[in-house]
């Protein structure tokens, strides 16, 4: 063990002669626990938020999405059907989305339309969202229509209503006539069958899935779809499909992962958890100035210790050292002791839900969900032992050296 080390453990357990050293060291690491074990816990609940927010999400979200790079639509390429001799791919499906006036009798509202192929409840848990009716799209005489809990709310309807639902959107390429304006629009006719919810504003208040062949008579639309939905199979890597389908279709069109598919929200969460965790920082960063307050007491407390050492030929280099290694192991001990303690938090929370988010059913979840990630454990520690080093590096070497002189 080196000397400089063997020296700096016996002074931070040692009874110190002042009392206030004594207190001034427990506080400086304290200030460390807290601040740590706070970065843990918040860390883990932005986790567990974005958790929430992917489960949420992956109901009608598939694992890889094929949208074009520019415009809204584009002719599926003639090698598509190859899709499917990729390894990892379970089925895809094309999608045909825009926005349209959606009207049942007097009431009216606009709505996102999304026609799907027929093999639609193969590519999601469609059944497993559906709270009143079933998901139907076609028969011989009739399209059908599932509509978010909050679009049917509007509209005033529900499954199985006996009249149907008008869309109208806008003919393209056409100017508005102006002496009769309903004939610049295209007009179809869906009856309602199924409800869904997924806990989502975006899809539970806009969406309403049809049929495919209706959403191209209604957007006036013959091959051209918005986008091709691939469903993985268990245990694929989204990585490595993903970068097969890239070869496969080329670089006209984007292949997005679930991740990228809600981009502004997750990166929204990401930019909410880096800036909480630099502003947990600065406070940390605060509290290891105890650090500071400490070793500068303990350096003038063991001025009788540095005249022995120096008499037994250790060098300054050394005596920096002693008091370097006491700084940065209070910042050790801190950070393990917070890290500890923000996981053990974390625990309870995840097993008892202890801190509740209001009222029971108001939100989505009772309690804060949370998530811990190695990752973010490896940050905390590395960054608290930098700054607790940095610390101790100003007392020992910018403060201490003055002292060294006399």
């Amino acid at each position: 063990m080196r000397p400089s080390f063997f020296i700096a453990r016996r002074y931070l357990f040692s009874r110190k002669s002042h009392n206030a050293i004594n207190i001034l060291s427990m506080a400086a690491v304290c200030g460390v626990v807290v601040a740590t074990a706070a970065l843990v816990i918040a860390l883990s609940v932005f986790n567990g938020f974005n958790s929430l927010i992917a489960s949420m999400f992956s109901a009608l979200d598939p694992g890889l999405k094929v949208t074009p790079r520019t415009g809204k639509v584009f002719v599926p390429p003639a090698n598509v059907r190859k899709l499917m001799e990729i390894d990892g791919i379970e089925s895809y499906g094309e999608v045909l989305q825009d926005h349209a006036l959606i009207k049942y009798a007097e009431r009216q509202q606009i709505g996102t339309i999304k026609g799907v192929d027929d093999n639609f409840r193969e590519l999601t848990s469609i059944d497993n969202i559906l709270i009143d009716g079933e998901f139907v799209l076609s028969d011989e005489v009739t399209d059908y229509a599932a509509l978010g809990i909050g679009l049917a709310a509007a509209l005033g309807i529900n499954a199985n209503f006996v009249y149907p639902l008008e869309i109208y959107a806008p003919k393209r390429d056409e100017g508005v006539n102006l002496s009769n304006p309903a004939a610049s629009f295209n007009r179809e006719y869906a009856y309602i069958r199924g409800v869904f919810r997924i806990n989502q504003p975006m899809y539970d208040n806009e969406y309403m899935i049809v049929p495919l062949a209706l959403a191209r008579k209604l957007f006036t639309y013959e091959k051209e779809v918005s986008a091709i939905e691939i469903k993985l199979k268990e245990g694929a890597s989204p990585a490595a499909v993903k970068k097969e389908v890239k070869a496969l279709l080329g670089d006209a069109l984007a292949v997005k992962d679930r991740y990228e598919q809600q981009e502004a929200s997750f990166r929204m969460m990401q930019i909410e958890k880096w800036m909480t965790f630099l502003i947990l920082c600065f406070i940390l960063a605060i509290a290891l100035f105890n650090v500071t307050g400490s070793l500068s007491m303990l350096m003038i407390e063991k001025q009788g210790d540095v005249k022995t050492l120096r008499h037994l030929g250790a060098g300054d280099a050394l005596i920096r050292r002693v008091f370097l290694f006491e700084g940065w192991m209070i910042s050790g001990l801190g950070a393990l002791a917070g890290i500890a303690a923000g996981l053990v938090l974390c625990l309870l929370q995840q097993e008892a839900g202890l801190i509740k988010m209001g009222s029971p059913g108001v939100f989505i979840i009772d309690s804060y969900p949370v998530r811990v990630a190695f990752t973010d454990v490896v940050i905390i520690f590395v960054t608290v032992m930098a700054i607790g080093f940095l610390s101790a590096w100003y007392a020992v070497y910018r403060l201490g050296n003055r002292w060294l002189a006399k």
